[in-house]
């Protein structure tokens, strides 16, 4: 639903960005702006400012930025439509209205809500005052307090219960069978009811409406022990994450979200203390979820039964979600001892040795790590093959290239140990220890003089070694002149060396390139000379891999001259708030993302 620009501008104009903001988070003066503490991240010196004069507010500790629409969404984690809504009324301006088709969609969406605030009322207040105490006795049994069920809207839905008919009263038929809560028989067309004989746990939205369930048996049956609602129009299980309605409020508090398996996890680690914590509602841990996780707490927490099945999960979801991980948002996997959930640990051993357990934590690749080696037989050059190729797989799918860089690295001088050539010279000769040292002497001397010579940046580096291929190998770059001429070497003397060998290059008579250029760059093409440290390995590359080599060293420049322009942006940001400047910083790093 699109609102007008003009009702939207109207609201801006009645409300400043302050006076909104000033609501969650306590603003300090400071010149035409305001400072404070960061409601998205937990910090203790403020890096969040305020402008309105200029209508957005910017978070230097997390990058987020926005008008009032924007901070409300994220702040109350409601959509936009919702956000609208508030600041209108927070204005005094009447609602907007749609169209018929947003409309009807809307009081659908109402209806279906309210059907489900009827019966989870209903059963949860029937949970305390039936006759059958057994559900609650259930619950106690558990360590579950009176205060805990009523936070969490617990309930018991019993057999053969009446409920179906008094939603009658109210409803249609076809508006409560959209709900999912009843199915109809077979055997005799009645409506019966999905979560009968089971504890029900309500599954809210980011706003806190109830929109779906999961059940749990609580008599011995042959029956599934947990069952969740079917997927309706307004319930998607990829999507959604119990208890983050309530654990998003933590965000201000910890960076650190605990994802277990069970509701009644969830509910356990809760009472107990821990509100960070999180149930992926039944289903393998989707992108969406973590997505959804990571827009929260940048450190997401997977904790699992140590058992079989548990191990099978981790590793699964760990698989999946490889390809996403970024230096801003990490997952960690803590195993349980076998045996033991989440429940029955902290109910052994308490809150304290809980949070400890936690620490000892693995960042996801380790978890990858240890779990894939665990299967090799390190005596098998197949076996440990197989092994290279699986976890090579895994790493090419990380979609941030930086990540995806380092990781592979740490890998690969992982699986160096693992081969058995290696483990055979190192257990037959060890008494070789001087051709150890002197190997080894020789690759210091080298990094030594590379360092000495090389009192250079990054930057400079990659200059040097394009100008080297340039000059020495331009037959590899005569595809890529476009993009060479493109990038901005750092020196007037670089950039004119530059500018003529793309000139020779683009003439095509020949490839010679070395003896036409201008005896004033001699002193230049000595130090290129010196510090390409490539020189062997370049020789023995074929053509297509030279090629892909100098591909390579413009694309890092050219990331680092992106690099460069962005830590501008931001340094003149932190002086002054610009609209424009913020809109080509953003630009930029979506193109350094997407390249």
């Amino acid at each position: 639903m699109k609102y007008p620009k003009e009702y939207l501008e109207e609201i801006k104009l009645r409300l400043k960005v302050s006076k909104v903001v000033g609501k969650t988070v306590n603003l300090k003066k400071r010149g035409k702006e305001f400072i404070g503490l960061s409601p998205f991240k937990n910090e203790k010196s403020p890096s969040f400012t305020v402008s309105d004069e200029k209508e957005f507010y910017h978070c230097f500790s997390s990058g987020e930025h926005g008008n009032i629409f924007d901070f409300i969404m994220k702040t109350k984690s409601i959509r936009f439509g919702e956000a609208v809504k508030i600041l209108a009324a927070e204005a005094g301006m009447p609602q907007f209205k749609f169209s018929n088709f947003d409309e009807k969609k809307e009081k659908k969406f109402q209806v279906y809500k309210n059907i489900y605030k009827d019966y989870v009322n209903f059963f949860h207040n029937d949970l305390f005052n039936s006759n059958d105490q057994t559900p609650m006795g259930y619950l106690k049994k558990r360590g579950l307090e009176k205060k805990i069920i009523q936070e969490f809207q617990l309930g018991f839905v019993p057999w053969k219960n009446n409920f179906y008919e008094t939603l009658l009263n109210n409803y249609s038929e076809e508006e409560i069978s959209s709900t999912g809560l009843y199915y109809k028989s077979d055997k005799t067309g009645k409506f019966v009811d999905r979560f009968n004989s089971r504890i029900i746990f309500p599954i809210k939205n980011l706003s806190g409406d109830v929109i779906a369930f999961g059940g749990r048996i609580i008599r011995d049956s042959k029956l599934a022990k947990y069952i969740n609602s079917p997927e309706t129009e307004f319930y998607k299980k990829g999507r959604m994450l119990f208890n983050l309605d309530k654990a998003k409020s933590m965000r201000s508090m910890t960076d650190q979200i605990i994802i277990v398996e069970g509701y009644m996890d969830v509910v356990s680690l809760y009472s107990s203390g821990i509100k960070n914590v999180i149930s992926n509602s039944g289903t393998a841990l989707t992108e969406s979820q973590i997505e959804l996780i990571w827009k929260f707490f940048s450190n997401a927490i997977l904790c699992l039964d140590g058992d079989e099945s548990g191990q099978k999960a981790a590793t699964r979801i760990a698989e999946r979600v490889f390809p996403l991980i970024n230096d801003n948002n990490k997952i960690y996997f803590s195993m349980l001892p076998d045996g033991l959930d989440p429940d029955d640990y902290i109910k052994k051993y308490g809150q304290e040795k809980f949070k400890n357990f936690l620490k000892e934590k693995k960042i996801i690749q380790s978890y990858v790590w240890d779990i894939y080696s665990n299967h090799i037989n390190r005596k098998d050059p197949y076996s440990i093959s197989k092994f290279e190729k699986s976890i090579k797989s895994l790493c090419y799918s990380i979609k941030d290239s930086t990540i995806k860089k380092y990781i592979l690295e740490d890998f690969l001088d992982r699986i160096k140990n693992l081969t058995p050539i290696q483990n055979f010279k190192s257990n037959v000769y060890p008494y070789k220890k001087s051709n150890k040292n002197k190997n080894y002497k020789i690759l210091s001397e080298t990094k030594n003089l590379y360092n000495q010579k090389n009192q250079l940046t990054k930057e400079q580096i990659k200059e040097f070694s394009i100008l080297f291929m340039l000059i020495n190998y331009p037959s590899a770059a005569q595809t890529k002149i476009e993009e060479i001429s493109e990038i901005k070497m750092s020196s007037n003397e670089k950039e004119d060396l530059k500018i003529q060998i793309l000139n020779l290059l683009s003439t095509k008579k020949d490839q010679e390139i070395k003896s036409k250029l201008d005896t004033k760059f001699s002193n230049l093409i000595i130090d290129i000379e010196k510090y390409f440290s490539f020189k062997n390995v370049i020789n023995k590359k074929n053509e297509d891999e030279k090629k892909e080599f100098l591909e390579e060293l413009i694309q890092d420049l050219y990331d680092m001259n992106q690099l460069k322009k962005i830590e501008f942006l931001e340094r003149k940001l932190t002086k002054n708030m610009d609209e424009n400047s913020y809109s080509e910083l953003v630009k930029l790093k979506s193109q350094l993302n997407r390249d």
